[in-house]
């Protein structure tokens, strides 16, 4: 029996779901899997791999660096040129 809709299970499975499409799409784009010449199961294990473990790498690099709004971001903002 599927779980009615707009119950509090049903709230969870949903956002559960939407935080893993938000990693798939960064897998997918940011880190170039969905257009890769990557041939072999043994390689791409591998790669995706990699990238499962760079995602939080960069969050704590961005966590120590005072800059925990950026956590979640890949790219980093420019610095203010000084003087």
């Amino acid at each position: 029996m599927p779980t009615p809709h707009g119950s509090p299970s049903w709230h969870r499975g949903y956002n559960r779901r939407s935080a893993l499409e938000r990693i798939n799409n960064r897998i997918d784009n940011s880190f170039g899997f969905e257009h890769h010449f990557i041939r072999g199961m043994h390689k791409m294990k591998l790669r995706v791999g990699l990238a499962f473990a760079v995602m939080p790498a960069m969050a704590l690099g961005h966590i120590k660096q005072g800059r925990a709004h950026q956590m979640r971001s890949l790219v980093q903002t420019p610095r203010q040129a000084s003087g």
